[in-house]
């Protein structure tokens, strides 16, 4: 009877957990989606991760079995250029928020191993400076999720499709 207690305790979570969002410990992902790409090139992953602890994590570190390697980085407009820059680490604040977006923070998936159709979903495994690790599949879509607060027509970077 012990046993059973926190085994429907456990299924009580899973049902409870809101569809199009992942959570490990206290790091939650919100909304995780990819654009279309070709094999061989290479996607971006984009999510919000909610910290609903009281401590301040990072995100160090990304893989996915679909792609040769995933990388952070992050977009800026500099002098009326847009430039990418890897970053070895994006801290999460506690109780607080961050994104990867388009024309911002993202996940580069090189190397594809496959190609990325709508419809399709890519697994990849997050990795915090806490140690915690999270699965998250990012669904493949045209554009955002329409409840993620981007605007239509702005989620694109000139010069830099998929980004």
């Amino acid at each position: 009877m012990k046993l059973a207690l926190p085994a429907a305790a456990a299924a009580l979570v899973l049902v409870a957990a809101p569809l199009g969002a992942a959570r490990a410990a206290e790091i939650e992902a919100v909304r995780p989606w990819s654009r279309p790409a070709a094999v061989g090139g290479t996607g971006a992953g984009y999510v919000t991760l909610v910290n609903h602890g009281k401590s301040a994590d990072a995100l160090v570190g990304a893989a996915s079995p679909d792609a040769a390697k995933v990388e952070m980085h992050a977009a800026r407009m500099a002098g009326g250029v847009m430039k990418m820059t890897p970053e070895a680490q994006t801290p999460i604040p506690a109780n607080g928020q961050v994104s990867f977006a388009p024309g911002g923070r993202h996940l580069m998936l090189v190397g594809l191993k496959r190609p990325l159709k709508i419809g399709d979903k890519v697994p990849a495994t997050l990795k915090f400076a806490s140690g915690a690790t999270l699965k998250v599949d990012f669904v493949v879509q045209a554009q955002a999720p329409a409840a993620s607060g981007h605007m239509r027509g702005t989620d694109h970077m000139p010069g830099m499709p998929g980004m």
